[in-house]
């Protein structure tokens, strides 16, 4: 809808685009209801709010000042204070130990009482609460205050110096100094560096300072009027306001600055050698960098992007942040496809970057459903499918975003450089929507950022005004303001590198033409010349290549994982398949039949060499041809100790190697398992074993070795294999003119075989189950058939040469 509404307001005036504009914002005040009901200001504009529960212990006998907003949210004059309020409360970011600014709604049932305690009858309302406020107190109004913020800060400066003996000790010293104090101030105070400021008396320069550089260290900031003649000759100042260094034993220089004024005064002196925030380790050298992170410290150019930043960020983002939804659909799913959709338009990356985001955009979009899993995502992210010249680096290797820490900077410093360089991307092309990037990273924020609260306070950013961006340049505004706006609320945080401080960047040493005050002194952003910087530095021929991994180091490990993947795969099927057939051997002993699945598993593996498949055989011979002479009672017992090993190699034997059926595929048996423990003896049983397990699976054909004697065999080609206990199908010996003397050794080897398995066959239904294995009814029917046809025309013969005979016979009687 934003999108919309900035596309169509470029057509009309700028009435109408005013119009647009607040219609967009009823939309959005209907839309969020929760957003109108939590009043004008949110946690994130650094502002306390209060309630009836925080109330007093905010105002009463608190050390700090307070200046609170009672206003209401339906309040048309509250609605257009509350950026001034806003920009306030930015402003005087710094003095929070000496000042604090809060606000409550009135309009807000809970806060009813609150505000009549206070004696609130209009809106807005402004009120300054002394440090150590006692009970009963009821603040002192602003009346008639000013609309802008440095009318504002002078008002509460005017308050401050009203305070009453003590002084507080969280507010520093506001008044004048003397060239007498000057001279015993280092024996008082221990600091390394004291800044002067001369100005004259109705200036306010020198207490903005003094209160800017509260949360600093070993500094000190003293205000001189221009009165103080002493001083003012003894360091010979001619300009006011103007800024000089002193130090003990009278040393002094003068501070060079680009402007006289508050701004960068203070960035200055914050940057003095020393000078550090409160609580915070003062900066540490490359040195004791290299040993605090995991990663060696690479140097780098603090005024240059690197695509190393940039692919690092595109890893963790991808393959972490996202990695989080097992699951991606809803809106979730649309931020995705819209984040992936602006990286492949407009990251400025490598051809082998560029291909898989183009891959993997073009494979989100042809996803119809409603939800898609991490896994399938990630194959395609990984290049499962090895296209040519496809990667996304893996790792992170942090070049312009390294932290003093592990813990400072790296990936939000990475996404903010990613977002500021799609930006302007986007705007170089020209020809695409002005919100189409900020609308991209706002779902993605939401959807994927790790830090919740952080996505909390970008989206109300968004919400308050990303609506406004007409253009593309003021999409690359947008962001950039809100990025300064971020580091004024972070600066002093705990998250803040002492290396790398939060500051309103561009700084004037990187961008001096950025910066500049207006009449009033104020500091004010040349936006034309930000413009020109921010298109500058982020623009794809200023990205740095340096510190990359080499393209082909990356495809050949992209390679060599999808190999290893593959075998680890495999090796991951042929366990699962080993354990079905661990599980089969003892769910069905000896009577489990390789199903389709196995088979065909085992046809991919490929046929195994010819010499091991012929010393199978001999050993198969041998094992089949000691298992007969066992039978006929010429082996003796083995002995005790050699069981326990016979038995372990036949059941590793038997993990490798399934019993088949020569030349068919065998059916399930479910119910109809013959038992060889019904029918065998215990002796039989344990070489008829070690036999059956010996037996490997064969590609299955219709010939036989005739000197294989691994079983019986019937006359109508049936074969008993006394190792399985199961009745198998062969076809016909080619040889059929056996001497008498074999084929009676096989009639005795029959006859000991099948002592007790006789009575198994003999029960009802065991012959037809039996020869039913490896057949299909079809197969079946037609034996019937063809059986039927055979007894038919022996039958048919029979009658045939009967009749003959007796026709013979009667002629032959004839005389």
């Amino acid at each position: 809808m934003a999108r919309r509404c900035g596309r169509a307001t470029s057509r009309f005036t700028l009435y109408s685009r005013e119009i647009a504009t607040l219609a967009v914002w009823l939309c959005f005040c209907l839309l969020l209801p929760s957003a109108v009901e939590a009043g004008l200001y949110t946690a994130s504009d650094q502002i306390v709010q209060l309630t009836p529960g925080n109330v007093e212990s905010v105002l009463l006998n608190s050390t700090a000042a307070t200046v609170v907003e009672f206003y209401a949210s339906w309040c048309g004059h509250c609605i257009a204070f509350s950026p001034v309020y806003k920009s306030l409360a930015r402003d005087l970011k710094e003095w929070k130990p000496a000042v604090d600014l809060a606000a409550v709604d009135c309009a807000a049932e809970e806060n009813r009482k609150v505000c009549i305690s206070y004696s609130i009858r209009g809106y807005p309302t402004l009120k300054f609460f002394h440090a150590y406020s006692k009970a009963g107190s009821a603040g002192k109004p602003f009346r008639d205050f000013p609309r802008d913020v440095r009318g504002l800060r002078h008002k509460i400066i005017d308050q401050l110096e009203t305070h009453s003996e003590p002084w507080p000790p969280a507010c520093p010293p506001l008044e004048p100094t003397s060239e007498a104090e000057l001279d015993s101030f280092f024996e008082t105070n221990n600091v390394q560096h004291l800044a002067l400021i001369f100005e004259e008396a109705q200036s306010y320069v020198g207490r903005e300072l003094t209160l800017d550089l509260l949360q600093f260290e070993n500094i000190a900031v003293r205000r001189v009027l221009n009165t103080e003649e002493g001083l003012v000759t003894k360091l010979g100042v001619t300009e006011f306001p103007s800024c000089y260094l002193y130090y003990p034993g009278g040393n002094f220089t003068r501070l060079k600055v680009k402007v006289e004024a508050r701004t960068f005064y203070s960035y200055a002196l914050q940057r003095l050698r020393g000078v550090v925030r409160s609580g915070k380790p003062p900066p540490v050298t490359t040195d004791g960098l290299t040993n605090s992170t995991e990663d060696p410290w690479r140097p780098f150019n603090r005024s240059r992007v690197y695509m190393a930043d940039l692919e690092s960020t595109l890893h963790y983002s991808l393959r972490m942040e996202v990695a989080a939804h097992t699951v991606i659909k809803g809106e979730a799913l649309i931020a995705l496809k819209k984040y992936i959709a602006v990286l492949a338009e407009y990251f400025p990356g490598r051809p082998v970057v560029m291909n898989l985001l183009k891959s993997v955009n073009s494979w989100l979009q042809n996803q119809i459903g409603g939800e898609i899993s991490y896994d399938a995502f990630k194959e395609i992210l990984d290049n499962s499918a090895q296209s040519p010249d496809t990667a996304l680096p893996e790792g992170v290797r942090w070049v312009g975003c390294q932290g003093s820490q592990p813990h400072f900077r790296r990936y939000p410093c990475g996404v903010w450089t990613l977002f500021h360089v799609l930006t302007v991307q986007a705007t170089n092309a020209e020809e695409s929507d002005p919100q189409e990037v900020l609308y991209a990273m706002r779902k993605y924020v939401h959807s994927f950022f790790g830090c919740r609260l952080c996505a909390e306070h970008f989206e109300n950013m968004a919400r308050e005004s990303m609506m406004d961006v007409d253009t593309l340049s003021s999409a690359v505004f947008w962001l950039w303001s809100s990025h300064n706006r971020v580091n004024n609320r972070l600066a002093g945080a705990l998250s803040e590198d002492p290396n790398f401080p939060k500051i309103q960047w561009p700084s004037p040493e990187m961008c001096p033409a950025c910066h500049m005050v207006k009449a009033n002194g104020d500091h004010q952003w040349n936006k034309d010349q930000a413009l020109s910087f921010l298109l500058s530095y982020f623009s794809s021929s200023s990205i740095l290549k340096d510190y990359l991994e080499d393209e082909g180091q990356i495809l050949a490990k992209q390679r060599e994982k999808h190999t290893s993947q593959q075998l680890a795969l495999e090796a991951q099927k042929h366990i699962e398949r080993k354990a079905r057939e661990a599980l089969d051997l003892m769910t069905h002993p000896l009577t489990s039949q390789p199903t389709v699945e196995e088979e065909e598993e085992e046809e991919e593996e490929g046929e195994e060499p010819q010499d091991e498949a012929m010393a199978d055989e001999e050993e198969e011979g041998g094992e089949g041809a000691a298992a007969a002479d066992e039978i006929g009672g010429k082996t003796s017992e083995p002995s005790p100790w050699a069981k326990p090993e016979m038995e372990v190699g036949r059941s590793r034997r038997q993990a490798h190697r399934k019993p088949s059926i020569v030349g068919m595929r065998m059916r399930d048996v479910q119910e109809d398992i013959v038992d060889l423990d019904s029918f065998v003896n215990q002796h039989y049983k344990a070489k008829a074993l070690q036999v059956a397990a010996s037996s490997r699976v064969r590609p299955r054909t219709l010939q036989r070795k005739v000197e294989q004697e691994s079983g019986p065999v019937f006359g109508l080609g049936m074969e008993l294999d006394g190792g399985l206990g199961m009745v198998g199908l062969q076809p016909m010996e080619a040889d059929l003119e056996l001497d008498v003397a074999q084929q009676t050794k096989r009639l005795q080897k029959r006859e000991l075989t099948g002592q007790n398995f006789g009575e198994e066959l003999r029960r009802g239904g065991r012959w037809m189950s039996m020869l039913n294995i490896g057949f299909s009814k079809v197969d079946i029917s037609l034996c019937v058939i063809l059986y039927f046809m055979s007894t038919m025309c022996l039958l048919a013969m029979y009658m045939f040469f009967k009749n003959r005979l007796k026709l013979r016979r009667v002629k032959i009687s004839l005389p």
